[in-house]
């Protein structure tokens, strides 16, 4: 019997896609030859990189990246400064021909960047002009440095709505604006997106950072000739600030529009977590730049095997299916509570877990050095599981729901004439 088949499409805007993976706006889809191999591998659509519209000319510093490794963790971050696209915009327009010929079933989405309510028109008409499919409103570059462009419209929310209203005016394709994720909250800027006209959100753009300082010269990197600048960071050190956009405006009842997650993301699991969320479809840079357009064949494999694993046959039917868990934490039951455990019979003896747990726990452990394991008191167990975090065996430390009514019971450590003297009111002064 032949296994049912696992259907990765999914409808955004009205636009079909073949999967929900995508290249975000960025220098991994810089142009046609770039797109062209992307899509060969499997990649079901494109933003490509934030057109110039030539009145001003784009000049990349060099070098332009910096990588923030993190141990033995290569390219946990990636900090960059580059700018919008330095291609003759004659040149863009001509890819986008060449794609949409050669490729009609991949969708080609145009990221625009005006530096005038006329260029916003401009570059939204003769996208459409040239077979783009959506637009991208770019709200949200972080290296812009001009005021009414990039981050500095995704902070000027009356920016926001006056460009997206432009750009909306000017086509009939869908409309898609991006987030700045330098900001407290997201859902404002996005709600007046949709005032605009907006069709869909994307988010997150880089997050504005320092990756590095070089030591032996004291400048911030990457190192432009003696000189460094905040600039945006991406990879997998942002995924959390990424989920926790998406999430916060997927469950905005007033925003209700399609979002695309970006940020992060090199695994199906990273992928699928968006998609949870409520992304409908999924933006890749740094994963690329990390492993190549292949990691699409991954994600692909992965997601449909998950897919199949929990018989879903749809991945639209996955969008937004973990917000219903998602709370604030004045939800959370306090009765319930619980204590770390330990499978001794697969413990290595490193001892890691008692360390921490002595110095930034609960102090809940003691050392058998004779048969080199743990032992834990369970009154004093916070149930913090930093323990299980640094310990070299995956699942040896797990957690354990106590039985109903258990509490903790605290215990003195200090000499009781000393604990006696003591005085516990916030409000405590010298008599």
């Amino acid at each position: 019997m032949s296994q049912k088949a696992i259907d990765l499409s999914i409808e955004f805007c009205g636009v079909k896609f073949n999967n929900p993976f995508l290249l975000s706006s960025s220098p991994v889809s810089n142009s046609a030859e770039m797109v062209e191999k992307a899509y060969e591998a499997g990649w079901s659509g494109v933003m490509f990189k934030t057109l110039n519209s030539d009145r001003i000319p784009i000049i990349h510093p060099s070098p332009r990246m910096n990588s923030f490794h993190y141990g033995n963790k290569r390219l946990v971050g990636l900090q960059n400064v580059e700018q919008i696209s330095d291609r003759p915009l004659k040149d863009n327009l001509l890819d986008f021909l060449y794609l949409k010929k050669k490729y009609p079933d991949r969708v080609l989405i145009s990221s625009i960047m005006g530096f005038s309510n006329d260029e916003w028109e401009y570059l939204a008409k003769v996208s459409e002009d040239n077979g783009a499919d959506m637009l991208e409103l770019n709200f949200s570059c972080p290296h812009m440095a001009v005021e009414g462009t990039g981050h500095h419209v995704g902070k000027a929310f009356d920016l926001i709505e006056k460009f997206t209203a432009t750009a909306k005016k000017a086509v009939s394709i869908p409309i898609i604006a991006k987030m700045t994720p330098n900001i407290t909250d997201m859902t404002e800027p996005a709600i007046y997106a949709k005032r605009g006209g907006a069709d869909a959100i994307s988010a997150i753009n880089t997050v504005s950072g320092i990756s590095e300082i070089g030591l032996d010269d004291l400048v911030p990197k990457p190192n432009i000739f003696g000189i460094g600048a905040v600039s945006g960071t991406s990879g997998p050190a942002i995924k959390p600030i990424g989920l926790h956009f998406i999430a916060d405006m997927a469950k905005c009842q007033e925003l209700n529009l399609p979002l695309s997650g970006i940020g992060g993301i090199e695994t199906w699991i990273d992928a699928l977590e968006y998609i949870l969320l409520g992304s409908s479809t999924i933006q890749v840079t740094t994963g690329i730049i990390h492993h190549g357009y292949r990691i699409v064949e991954d994600m692909i494999e992965g997601l449909t095997d998950f897919m199949r694993e929990k018989g879903i046959d749809k991945v639209e039917d996955l969008v937004g299916k973990a917000l219903n868990n998602l709370v604030t934490t004045d939800h959370f039951n306090l009765e319930r509570q619980g204590i770390a455990q330990y499978d001794e019979d697969r413990c290595v003896g490193c001892g890691q877990c008692v360390i921490v747990c002595d110095d930034a726990g609960g102090q809940a452990l003691e050392w058998d050095s004779n048969k080199r394991i743990p032992k834990l008191n369970e009154n004093k167990c916070l149930s913090c599981m930093i323990c299980s975090f640094v310990c070299p065996v995956n699942d040896l430390i797990t957690f354990k729901e106590m039985e109903s009514g258990w509490q903790r019971q605290e215990t003195a450590v200090m000499e009781p004439t000393i604990a006696s003297e003591l005085k516990f009111s916030p409000y405590h002064t010298k008599e």
